[in-house]
């Protein structure tokens, strides 16, 4: 019975460690609240190791000796979630609550609702419009870019709900945006092809995670630094692609 419990101790903390993963906490954190959880129900040594996409975790319990590994498949970032995980990760090592306390915690976090799709849309509208004019379009192509941004989130939701794949989202996402463009300066809506492409590649360019790369290779998470950076790169390539390749034939 005794050895059922420690290994639930475990599954708790790898449950939080993976939801943080899942939201876009970077990886020395994930290892640190993993780490602590287990301290803080009595482990006497806790060997985690976190990359973007698995965590392994080993927690002793005396001569005892438990192994979990979760495989992440998707992540976003979502700050909301991020902090709610952090107060409850505080308040298991403060106040050490039952299982069950902290599995209702965890879907409680998970059921947190998302901002709404209208709302999406008008940001992804304000951030086309906003960085076209700020690299210099006009108030033509602001407005062009404004309404293709909106336009760009119903395409990422179609695209996501046949794939997660980041880069196939991203090439798949600037080829709408591109021939959206092109249909835009077509009907004469817009006067800059390049300006408005601008515009609407900063809702996807991948700097959070180029950021965060820069930031794991200075704490010394090599591997995941590197992961980081060569996916944000890979990704920024895929949606210049789909862009330029529109441009080439329009």
């Amino acid at each position: 019975m005794e050895n059922q419990m420690d290994n639930q101790y475990l599954t708790i903390a790898m449950d939080v460690g993976e939801m943080l993963l899942k939201y876009g906490a970077e990886t020395s954190r994930i290892e640190d609240t993993i780490r602590r959880i287990c301290t803080a129900y009595g482990a006497s040594r806790v060997d985690v190791f976190s990359i973007t996409v698995n965590i392994e975790t080993t927690m002793h319990m005396g001569y005892d000796t438990y192994t979990q590994n979760r495989r992440i498949r998707s992540s976003k970032m979502d700050t909301e979630r991020l902090s709610a995980l952090n107060q409850l990760s505080r308040d298991i090592c403060e106040k050490k609550p039952s299982l069950m306390t902290v599995e209702n915690q965890l879907k409680v976090i998970e059921a947190m609702p998302n901002y709404s799709y209208s709302f999406q849309m008008a940001s992804y509208a304000l951030i086309s419009g906003s960085f076209c004019l700020f690299f210099g379009g006009t108030l033509q192509d602001m407005i062009a870019a404004s309404i293709i941004g909106a336009l760009l989130k119903p395409v990422e939701t179609c695209v996501q709900r046949y794939s997660q794949n980041k880069l196939f989202i991203a090439l798949a996402w600037s080829l709408a945006g591109g021939l959206l463009n092109a249909l835009f300066l077509y009907i004469g809506i817009g006067q800059h092809y390049d300006l408005i492409a601008i515009g609407n590649i900063m809702i996807l360019i991948p700097g959070l995670a180029f950021t965060n790369g820069l930031r794991d290779l200075f704490v010394g998470d090599s591997i995941t630094g590197l992961i980081h950076l060569v996916e944000a790169i890979i990704v920024a390539i895929c949606i210049a692609l789909g862009f330029v390749f529109v441009q080439s034939f329009f």
